[in-house]
C-alpha cells in the first residue's frame, strides 16, 4: 500500500471551514492534515467520500462488484445496502452471495439483515427468514443493521416475530431501519418507540417534519422511480444532523450518469448550506451506522475524493483505503475481477404460459378497479373505470390508457393474477420483468394478451430479465443472478438497459422509468392499490380487494 500526499482545498465539514492544505496518507490511513493557507482558486477540493445511506444494490441490475465499478466514478465510497431483494428470492444463500461478491472489490458495502422476508403473507416469495435467521445474520460483523422494517402493521400490533427481530438488533447494538410511508402522529410514535431510527419513505415535508421532531432520522430519497428530493430538501437547513441522502433503487443507466454527487449539486443549487449538504452526504451515515469509513480526519481510513468544484461536484479522483480507484470518470487499475463465469444463484421454476392464461372474463360489471401508476412515486391511486369488452372478456383499453397487467408466480405453477393499470401508455406490445418488489414474481403490462404472453415467456426462458416487445421486434436483458441482476460488465448492462428502456417508450410508455415503475406495481407495503401473484391488494386496509 503506497504512501503519498495530496494537496488541495480541504473541506473541514465539522468546523465549516475550507483551507488550502495537504493530506498525507500512510498505509491506507490519514497520517496528517496540514493547513497551509487560505483556500486557493483553481485547486481541487478534498472532502470525504459520499455514502448512499439506503440502497438495494439488486435494483441496479448489477452484482455488487459491478455496482462499485460505476459508483466510485461519482465519488461514492460506501453504501448502506439492504439485500432484501435477493433474500426474497434465495434466502440466506442470496445474502451470502451479496456479501462475498462485495468482498472481491475495495469498496465499502455495509449490508443489513433483511427484516421482512417475505415482505407480506399476501404474496409468494422464494424464501423466509425467521427471527433466528435474522439474529444469525446480525451476529456477523459484515452486517451493520437490521434492514427496513416494512411490516409497520406488525410493529404496531406487536407481532411476536417482528419484535424478536428488532430485539436482536438492539441486543447487538445495531440500528434498525424503518419503512413507514404516511405514518403520522401517535402511530409513528409507537413505531419509533419500538426502537426504529430512520425512514426513507416520506412523501411530504409535513410527514418528514413530524418524524424528525419525534427523533427519527430522515433519508432524502432520489432514485430512478421514487423521487422525494424536492419535497424534503428544504428541511436540511434546520435538521443537518438528522438527515441523509439515499437512492433506494437506482437503475444502471442513471448510475452511469451520477449518484449521491448529483444530490449534493442540486441541494447547493437550491441554496442549502454547503456544509449541511456534506454533513448529510458524507458524515451522518458514518455516525448513525458506526461505519468503518473515513471522514477525512487524522487516523481515519483514507476514503476521500477530489472534486473539481463544490457546485457541480464533478469528481476528479476517488480514494478508498488510500487506493486510487477512479480518476476523471474512469476506473483506475484492474481492481474489478471478471465475474461472467461466476455461478449465479437463482430460483425459477414455472412453466411457459399460453394466451388463455391471461384472460379476464366479463361478468356484467359496469366498472372495474384499476391501479393508477404515478410517475416518480411508489404510491398508486385506486380508480374505478369502465371496462372494454371483446368476445365476453375484459381487455386492454388502449384509447383510455387502461392496460391489462399480470403477475405470474415464478416459483411454481399457479393461476395468473390479472388486473388493470392506468398511465403506462403502451400503444402496442408489452413490457415484462422478473424484478417485481418484493417477491420478484414476473410482472407484465401490455396492449393485448398475445403480447403479454410472449413477454412473460421470454422472461421464463431466460429465468429472469426485463423484456420489451412490439411491432415485430423484441429486446431482452437477461438477469440470471436471482432473476434480478446481470453478471456482465456494468457499463454493458447500462447500455442494454438504456436501449430496452427507450424501446418501452417507443411502444408508447410515457413514464420516465417504465421498468422501475412496473417493478413497484406489486409492492404491497406501499399504498394504495397493488397486484400480487395472489390478486389485487388494498395497501391501505392491508387486505385483498
Amino acid at each position: 500500500m503506497s504512501n503519498f500526499k495530496v494537496k488541495g482545498n480541504i473541506v473541514d465539514i465539522a468546523h465549516k471551514n475550507i483551507f488550502f492544505g495537504e493530506v498525507e496518507v500512510e498505509n491506507g490511513k490519514i497520517k496528517s492534515i496540514n493547513n497551509i493557507s487560505e483556500a486557493k482558486d483553481e485547486m481541487h477540493f478534498i472532502l470525504p467520500g459520499f455514502i448512499d445511506s439506503h440502497v438495494h444494490i439488486e435494483s441496479s441490475m448489477l452484482i455488487p462488484s459491478e455496482f462499485a465499478r460505476l459508483a466510485v466514478t461519482h465519488g461514492t465510497v460506501a453504501t448502506i445496502s439492504d439485500p432484501h431483494e435477493i433474500a426474497n428470492v434465495c434466502g440466506m444463500a442470496g445474502v451470502e452471495f451479496m456479501i462475498e461478491n462485495g468482498k472481491t472489490v475495495p469498496f465499502k458495502f455495509n449490508f443489513g439483515a433483511p427484516s421482512c422476508v417475505p415482505a407480506t403473507i399476501f404474496e409468494t416469495a422464494g424464501a423466509e427468514l425467521n427471527h433466528n435467521d435474522v439474529k444469525a445474520l446480525l451476529e456477523r460483523p459484515e452486517i451493520k443493521y437490521l434492514s427496513e422494517m416494512m411490516n409497520f402493521p406488525g410493529v404496531l400490533h406487536q407481532d411476536e416475530e417482528v419484535l424478536k427481530k428488532i430485539a436482536s438488533a438492539h441486543e447487538l447494538g445495531k440500528p434498525v431501519d424503518g419503512h413507514a410511508p404516511g405514518l403520522r402522529g401517535d402511530a409513528v410514535q409507537q413505531y419509533i418507540d419500538a426502537g426504529i431510527s430512520t425512514d426513507h419513505e416520506c412523501f411530504t415535508a409535513e410527514e418528514a417534519l413530524d418524524k424528525l421532531q419525534r427523533g427519527m432520522k430522515i433519508l432524502i430519497r432520489e432514485g430512478s422511480a421514487a423521487k422525494n428530493f424536492e419535497a424534503l430538501i428544504d428541511l436540511l437547513n434546520d435538521w443537518p444532523e438528522m438527515m441523509m441522502f439515499c437512492s433506494d433503487d437506482k437503475h444502471p443507466d442513471s448510475l452511469v450518469e451520477s449518484h449521491i454527487n448529483a444530490l449534493c449539486a442540486r441541494a447547493v443549487a437550491k441554496g442549502i448550506d454547503l456544509f449541511n449538504v456534506l454533513q448529510a452526504a458524507c458524515i451522518n451515515p458514518i455516525l448513525h451506522y458506526k461505519l468503518d469509513v473515513g471522514a477525512l480526519k487524522i487516523g481515519d481510513a483514507a476514503d476521500f475524493i477530489l472534486a473539481e468544484d463544490l457546485i457541480d461536484f464533478k469528481i476528479h479522483q476517488t480514494y478508498i483505503d488510500g487506493i486510487l480507484l477512479a480518476e476523471n470518470g474512469k476506473i483506475q487499475g484492474d481492481w474489478v475481477k471478471q465475474v461472467e463465469d461466476q455461478e449465479a444463484v437463482n430460483q425459477f421454476d414455472c412453466s411457459f404460459k399460453i394466451e388463455s392464461d391471461f384472460v379476464f372474463p366479463f361478468s356484467g360489471q359496469d366498472e372495474i378497479l384499476a391501479i393508477e401508476a404515478l410517475d416518480g412515486q411508489l404510491i398508486t391511486n385506486r380508480l374505478s373505470v369502465k371496462p372494454k369488452i371483446l368476445n365476453q372478456n375484459i381487455v386492454s383499453d388502449i384509447e383510455n390508457d387502461v392496460l391489462k397487467m399480470v403477475v405470474v408466480n415464478r416459483y411454481h405453477d399457479a393461476p395468473v393474477a390479472v388486473s388493470f393499470v392506468k398511465n403506462f401508455g403502451l400503444k402496442y406490445g408489452a413490457i415484462a420483468s422478473s424484478v417485481a418488489h418484493d417477491s420478484h414474481n414476473i410482472i407484465a403490462v401490455g396492449a393485448d394478451d398475445k403480447s403479454i404472453c410472449e413477454a412473460v415467456n421470454l422472461i421464463i426462458k431466460e429465468k429472469g430479465g426485463v423484456v420489451a416487445l412490439g411491432n415485430g421486434k423484441e429486446e431482452v436483458l437477461a438477469l440470471p443472478v436471482a432473476g434480478l441482476m446481470s453478471n456482465q460488465n456494468g457499463y454493458q448492462v447500462a447500455d442494454c438497459y438504456t436501449s430496452i428502456d427507450q424501446f418501452a417508450k417507443d411502444v408508447g410508455s410515457t413514464l420516465q422509468a417504465p421498468f422501475m415503475t412496473l417493478s413497484f406495481m406489486a409492492l404491497l407495503v406501499i399504498p394504495r392499490l397493488k397486484l400480487s401473484d395472489k390478486g389485487l391488494f388494498d395497501g391501505d386496509e392491508f387486505r385483498f380487494v
